[in-house]
């Protein structure tokens, strides 16, 4: 494997152009997943959810000897 570095301004430039848009689709395509995981976040249903009545619940240990 070599690597040329070429003064080529038209390769440099075209060599630009595609890392800028490769670094804007990893930008939108992180920012789709936190859109996504926020989605997500905001649809658990907290309501589903049963508390425990009393403040001691599942203190108490039964042993049989």
């Amino acid at each position: 494997m070599s690597n040329e570095v070429s003064n080529n301004p038209v390769t440099m430039n075209t060599e630009t152009i595609l890392a800028v848009q490769t670094a804007n689709l990893a930008k939108s395509q992180t920012e789709l997943e936190g859109k996504m995981a926020l989605a997500l976040l905001a649809s658990a249903s907290v309501d589903n959810i049963s508390l425990p009545v009393v403040g001691n619940s599942g203190q108490n240990i039964n042993i049989k000897v």
